[in-house]
């Protein structure tokens, strides 16, 4: 079986949760089969293959200006067929939105991250606006012969807004990898981050773009308010959009020396970032997944979140549950766990519980299952992929 892979999430030059989504899943895909063959496509002027897995597998790329190859080609022209550059490819998945079009005898996945877009409008810029509504989300969804929702949250919100799609959707939790685990304290790594990031011995890690929808600015009061003898508040993660907010927190924080901002993060530093943290504190007003607290829970730090969206279905009882619109809420958690060992050995322990449920070797394993099997191809090698969510 021909199976195309949509990879333009991977130009991205600072990768966010949707591109290490990809990547992620992309390379355990890639690992587990040995019968199918891939083609992945992506369109640049810039040359990304070279950040692929290294796994022979065939990548296509055209080199059209990202703007006429989306409103003009994609959405307007319907062509060219991304199956059809891909090689006229059985299966096309595409891991995200985006702007395409697809030969009508190929059967096309895709998934969808969350509906952010839609439920809470008033968090993105207006370019991010325009090119949401531009790209006919609603084409692409009955286009879509399976729709993955990551979340049952996620699943939730596309029936509320695309009722006729809900038998064609299906959970598939995202991953979480080997690389986040609990660390040693002794390991000399863990002292190499603490010193290049200039990190306090109590602190409290927030890893995420700075847009509205992540809540910075009420984490900032709050920790503010919240006045917590020797910690820190430490802010990891890109500069996002409309911050008028987030600056006016940072710049009115009373104790704004106890905060510090680390930008960007790579990914090799971030296990040793949550290793290092007393308290991972994700306030979101709505996350389709998650994946810094289930990242966090994995390395053993305990876990302050919102009591929204998806994010108590992918914690259950293992972190402490606020309203992201409570500032006291807020407050009161971090009072509690930044003054009681017990409190953060116990949510750590859970924490770590509960991440064992979520692999990306099994989200490949749910994805296979579609490829082989729900899509009705079949294929004499194909292996024995059995469902055991």
């Amino acid at each position: 079986m021909r199976i195309g892979i949509d990879i333009r999430t991977l130009m991205d030059k600072q990768y966010s949760g949707v591109s290490w989504y990809t990547f992620d899943l992309l390379t355990e895909i890639l690992r587990q089969d040995e019968v199918n063959d891939y083609t992945l496509f992506y369109n640049s002027g810039h040359d990304i293959s070279g950040r692929m897995p290294a796994f022979g597998k065939k990548i296509i790329s055209t080199r059209y200006p990202n703007k006429f190859f989306n409103y003009f080609l994609q959405k307007t022209a319907r062509r060219p067929k991304l199956d059809e550059l891909c090689g006229r490819v059985d299966v096309f998945w595409q891991p995200h939105i985006n702007f395409s079009s697809f030969s009508a005898g190929t059967k096309v996945i895709l998934t969808v991250h969350d509906l952010s877009f839609l439920v809470f409008p008033e968090f993105f810029s207006w370019r991010k606006g325009v090119w949401h509504s531009f790209m006919g989300l609603k084409r692409l969804i009955d286009r879509a012969d399976v729709i993955v929702a990551i979340s049952e949250s996620t699943k939730k919100d596309m029936i509320r807004f695309f009722p006729k799609a809900k038998d064609k959707i299906k959970v598939i939790y995202s991953g979480c990898g080997p690389e986040f685990l609990k660390i040693p304290r002794q390991d000399a790594k863990l002292l190499e981050i603490k010193k290049k990031y200039s990190l306090g011995d109590n602190f409290v890690l927030s890893i995420g773009t700075t847009e509205p929808r992540k809540n910075a600015a009420g984490l900032i009061k709050a920790f503010d308010k919240a006045d917590l003898d020797g910690w820190q508040l430490v802010l990891a993660g890109a500069s996002g959009w409309k911050n008028g907010l987030f600056h006016k927190a940072l710049k009115e924080a009373k104790n704004k020396d106890n905060i510090k901002l680390l930008g960007y993060i790579d990914k090799e530093d971030r296990p040793y970032l949550y290793n290092l943290a007393g308290i991972f504190a994700y306030p979101s007003f709505y996350e389709g997944f998650g994946l810094p607290v289930l990242e966090a829970m994995a390395c053993g730090t305990p876990v302050i979140t919102s009591a929204v969206s998806s994010l108590p279905e992918i914690t259950g009882d293992s972190a402490l549950l606020v309203s992201p619109d409570n500032e006291e809420d807020l407050v009161i958690a971090l009072k509690q766990l930044a003054s009681s060992q017990v409190l953060r050995n116990y949510h750590s322990t859970k924490g770590l519980e509960r991440a064992k449920k979520f692999s990306w070797q099994r989200t490949a394993e749910e994805y296979l299952a579609i490829f082989n099997y729900e899509l009705q191809i079949t294929n004499s090698k194909k292996r024995d992929y059995v469902k055991n969510y």
